[in-house]
């Protein structure tokens, strides 16, 4: 494969996925390419399930795991153990708690502790539960959570729940466990989004932040590339290919209307949410290079940002809105920098390495997420106060990173075997997790925001 822009190589050997982010690389010939073969439609698919779910392998551990057992929920039904399996799951993943057995007794939230005994068997943490099938064939879910070594109760809350939420409450409890023994807001409750090639066929899924629970939102025979959550949760941005060439859309996940928003002559791409979630910043080349404008959510209001000789892209606001980081080669080799949105003022923020892109900010801004060439692609992490950089990935065809919302963990994708998987991993790189799919390449991953629960 031969690309427009040698300043920008393929950032893996992955260049026959549908990965094609907008570097100068991918703005060339190959996104004529795909316009040039462009001869089917797209078509929303509302929340239909999709035909395989994720499956997850962990490796490492945090240095000091918390103690803690998760007793089955009291139930009449298989709810109940169900419940415990998928919070025990979702502390685990984190590499941060050792899950103590705590056998297949169910212990209801009303049960009397034998705390002496729990700490004997190693769990400095308990959770009980019970789950009730009401008149209206909902479901009442009661949860507690009680400290052994102090013997007292740390929390408890009860849940409304219809049959199809099960899962979002047991990721809801999991997230009070995870805030009350960390002090960390949890993130089991979001959902992830990426898109997954499968058969010829591109569809942008939606699951939840285990990878489970997958629905398709959009199924079309062309590349679907970049999204990107809304502010709130309840919309996602992205890069169709469907009417002859890339066109920004934003689409609305609950009742599946999608929007084009960027549609310009040339490219169209890379959207990036600002936090007040009314703007995106977009990359268009509609006079001439690849360059960083700003828009109005419906795509109105269309404003220039950058004149650079060079190609500007991959762009994210911080978290106060009040600047940009991209990734341009103004400077001879791709490298990121920020650009103040009010003043139009640009400095460079990579200096290690010849090869920086495709930047993401943590949640509270301190941090910056790119890809780098070093050993391969990896991804590596820079403390903006310290200028400390860690390499926090190995795979050496790493790429799109992003953010858990509570900065705690990162996505990304990688490849194994040929395939695209998606991957995780701790912010201080002790923790690694691999997502795959049977029968599929899982490309463009990108964490949601916190939910209201």
């Amino acid at each position: 494969m031969t690309f427009a822009n040698p300043a920008f190589p393929p950032s893996s050997a992955l260049s026959g996925s549908a990965r094609l982010r907008d570097l100068g690389n991918r703005l060339g010939r190959r996104l004529l390419q795909c316009a040039a073969a462009l001869a089917a439609t797209a078509f929303a698919l509302g929340s239909a399930p999709a035909r395989a779910q994720l499956t997850v392998q962990i490796s490492g551990a945090g240095a000091n795991q918390y103690p803690v057992a998760i007793a089955n929920f009291e139930s009449a039904d298989p709810q109940g153990k169900a419940i415990a399996e998928i919070i025990r799951a979702d502390l685990n993943r984190t590499g941060l708690f050792r899950i103590i057995d705590a056998g297949e007794t169910p212990l209801s939230d009303s049960a009397v502790i034998g705390f002496a005994a729990w700490k004997t068997r190693g769990a400095d943490a308990l959770a009980v539960g019970s789950v009730q099938r009401t008149g209206d064939g909902r479901y009442d879910v009661r949860y507690r959570l009680v400290d052994t070594v102090k013997q007292a109760q740390i929390d408890g809350v009860a849940f409304a729940s219809g049959a199809n939420e099960m899962r979002r409450t047991a990721h809801q409890i999991a997230d009070r466990i995870y805030e009350k023994l960390t002090g960390d807001r949890g993130i089991f409750a979001t959902r992830i989004a990426y898109v997954l090639k499968r058969d010829n066929i591109y569809e942008l899924q939606i699951a939840d932040a285990d990878g489970q629970n997958a629905q398709t939102a959009l199924r079309s025979r062309e590349p679907i590339i970049s999204p990107a959550w809304s502010p709130d949760g309840t919309r996602l941005a992205y890069v169709s290919f469907e009417s002859r060439k890339p066109v920004v859309y934003v689409h609305t996940i609950t009742t599946g209307q999608r929007i084009p928003v960027a549609n310009f002559k040339g490219n169209n791409s890379a959207p990036a949410w600002a936090p007040d979630g009314n703007r995106l910043a977009v990359v268009l080349t509609r006079d001439g290079l690849s360059q960083l404008y700003m828009l109005n959510a419906d795509g109105s209001g269309l404003r220039r940002l950058t004149q650079s000789p060079g190609i500007d892209t991959e762009p994210t606001f911080t978290p106060d809105g009040r600047a940009i980081l991209f990734t341009s080669d103004r400077g001879g080799s791709p490298q990121i920098y920020r650009l103040n949105v009010d003043s139009n003022q640009v400095e460079r923020v990579t200096f290690k390495g010849t090869y920086n892109i495709s930047p993401q900010l943590s949640p509270d801004g301190k941090t910056l997420l790119y890809v780098t060439r070093r050993a391969g692609f990896q991804i590596a992490s820079l403390d903006l106060a310290t200028g400390n950089e860690l390499v926090l990935t190995n795979g050496g065809r790493d790429e799109s990173p992003s953010f858990a919302p509570n900065g705690k963990m990162i996505l990304y994708a990688t490849s194994q075997s040929g395939r695209g998987v998606l991957a995780a991993v701790s912010s201080d790189g002790r923790v690694t997790q691999t997502l795959s799919v049977l029968n599929g390449d899982v490309r463009e991953p990108t964490w949601g925001p916190f939910l209201n629960n």
